[in-house]
């Protein structure tokens, strides 16, 4: 059996950029390739484990070499270093005229991306192995489009992948048929979507490369028509395809590449002063957030519908994986455009994915196969009833703890808990991979209370108070309360598509409806999420509506829980009401009765 590591992430670039540019912001600093570093192992039975950095070292978004990930990985599949045939890095940067631009550049490439750097990393880490035979380098856009392919099940496809950018290209389309991948079109970084997206989020005061769901969450409230003048002047569609963008040429010198310093000054003209973190959000923001969201979205069809007129680009099956295919709102608006009849998006669509689909790519090089389609991605640590009572024995005195509780008697109390307005953490089974909290790891409440999301928002996540929350419906009735077309639930299985809310349930529903009428719907499968399945159902069963709210479990600034300790210790200094974890119900005193 071929076994197969693969990793994502530059683990030097931010100490290096902060070494050559002092003085830059933190949101300045979050400008570089490689961030998101993770691990997965694959074999030829498929996706044996996967896991990101930073839910190791609490480092949202982290770059750092995935020593511990790594760790995990080969711990759950039982293997050791020396048993893993090849490490495939989803990066591949070779020596270019590009990288002798200026002194910048030329030091980025031999202390960043150069392929020795890699390998000083492994050693420094994993010392003792053949690095030089091991280590394979997979181009970043390649293994963004095997991570959606090869876990698609689709014979054929064309697969588009859109980021910030690869080593050249920010935007390609590749056609897969069979066990072969190949590329149709690549865009330059110059016209990179996920750039533009990024210094918009940047020019709103979030954090670029972590926030732009922020600016999604934000667009519905605004309007696009007040500033569709500039829509020419934030990407340009030409004929045959091409793609322009008079606003990210305006990055002229090394400072304004590496900051986009140039970038935020003609948005400014364009849109008026950037706003500070801290200030308050204006109307004029959420314009903006509509603007560039309609910018991108009418960027992605056109690049789409130019692909069916090239050699091998008119399947009418779609993949998609690249930071820019967690815009869940886009890929509802492709979904309904007509251009495809089924899609699939890569779950871990941004660089923690590329770990796996670099791995994908080296073991169908290796093992050529077609395409498998991949279930639900409970890829990570699973912990047993000896962890999760270690965990439980440091909890403080004010709770009360139910152990050893049958299912039935789980799924009906924690039913009634969130049936009486409470919140419940809900810890259960293997770790989700990728960015979002699928029934695992997860935050529930009863999405019919009118003021639960201004709740969750202000007291409980403590974030921005427009902010929209998923709801989770059983497969089965998915159709009954959200437009979603029979035989499309799949589509919606990962949370990674927006559907609307039918009319009807709009105001039975209201914290999971967003503004304009819109959800973030995960649709459970009872065969690939059974426990989750069961609660939903019998929530449904108890309460009349199959459909829970569902966050990731975790604080503000800090990634999802991992381990039982985490989920413990989250639990105990929060305003959660009840956690849920394995066979173990822990209440607060106020919680009993339900109600917050």
């Amino acid at each position: 059996m071929v076994l197969v590591l693969g990793i994502s992430g530059l683990d030097r670039a931010q100490a290096v950029k902060r070494e050559l540019l002092p003085g830059l912001d933190s949101r300045e600093l979050r400008l570089v390739q490689g961030l998101d570093s993770a691990a997965a192992l694959v074999g030829e039975d498929g996706v044996l484990a996967a896991s990101a950095q930073e839910r190791h070292d609490g480092d949202k978004g982290t770059g750092a070499f995935p020593v511990d990930a790594i760790a995990a990985c080969l711990r759950m599949a039982g293997v050791t270093p020396d048993e893993v045939d090849v490490v495939a890095h989803g990066f591949r940067y070779e020596p270019s005229a590009a990288f002798e631009r200026d002194a910048l550049t030329r030091r980025w490439f031999r202390e960043v991306y150069a392929e020795e750097v890699q390998r000083e990393v492994l050693r420094e880490h994993f010392p003792g192995q053949d690095w030089e035979r091991k280590l394979v380098r997979v181009p970043h856009h390649l293994a963004h489009a095997a991570s959606a392919y090869w876990l698609s099940g689709f014979d054929e496809a064309t697969v588009l992948v859109a980021d910030g950018m690869g080593e050249t290209e920010a935007t390609s389309v590749h056609a897969g048929a069979g066990s072969g991948l190949r590329t149709l079109r690549r865009y330059p970084i110059g016209v990179s979507l996920g750039i533009l997206y990024s210094v918009v989020t940047q020019y709103l005061g979030f954090l670029p490369g972590m926030d732009e769901y922020k600016v999604m969450g934000l667009a519905p409230y605004g309007d696009p028509a007040r500033f569709a003048a500039a829509d020419g002047e934030l990407m340009r569609r030409l004929p045959d395809g091409v793609l322009r963008s008079p606003l990210l040429a305006h990055d002229r010198t090394p400072l304004e590449r590496e900051t986009h310093r140039g970038v935020i000054r003609r948005l400014e003209e364009l849109f008026g002063p950037a706003r500070h973190p801290q200030a308050p959000l204006e109307q004029r923001h959420m314009d903006v957030a509509a603007t560039v969201q309609r910018a991108l979205e009418e960027s992605l069809l056109y690049v789409l519908r130019a692909a069916r007129e090239l050699p091998g680009g008119g399947s009418r099956r779609l993949c998609m994986a690249g930071g820019v295919a967690l815009n869940c709102t886009a890929n509802g608006v492709i979904a309904r455009s007509g251009l495809v009849d089924e899609m699939f998006v890569q779950p871990a669509s941004g660089d923690d994915g590329s770990a796996l689909g670099a791995a994908l790519w080296e073991l169908r090089r290796r093992r050529p196969a077609a395409p498998r389609a991949m279930t639900m991605p409970y890829w990570g640590e699973g912990f047993g009833p000896g962890e999760i009572a270690a965990a439980l024995a440091g909890l403080g005195p004010g709770f009360e703890v139910r152990s050893a509780l049958a299912r039935d008697e789980l799924l009906a109390r924690v039913s009634a808990l969130l049936g009486g307005g409470s919140v419940v953490s809900w810890f259960q089974g293997r770790m989700e991979f990728g960015p979002r909290a699928l029934g695992h790891r997860s935050i529930l409440a009863d999405p019919r209370v009118p003021g639960m999301r201004a709740h969750l928002n202000a007291v409980v996540k403590q974030r921005e108070e427009f902010r929209p929350f998923a709801p989770a419906v059983t497969a089965e009735r998915a159709g009954e309360f959200f437009e979603i077309a029979p035989g499309q639930e799949g589509l919606y299985r990962h949370m990674l598509c927006v559907a609307q809310v039918r009319e009807k349930y709009r105001e039975m529903l209201p914290s999971i409806t967003h503004v304009d009428g819109s959800a973030r719907v995960q649709v459970v499968d009872r065969a690939q999420s059974p426990l989750f399945w069961e609660l939903i159902r019998r929530f449904g069963d108890d309460h009349g509506t199959p459909v829970v709210l569902n966050t990731s479990f975790n604080l503000r600034g800090q990634p999802i829980v991992r381990t039982p300790r985490e989920a413990v210790e989250t639990f105990a200094r929060s305003s959660l009401d009840a956690l849920a974890i394995g066979d173990v119900l822990v209440t607060r005193a106020r919680a009993e009765g339900g109600g917050r």
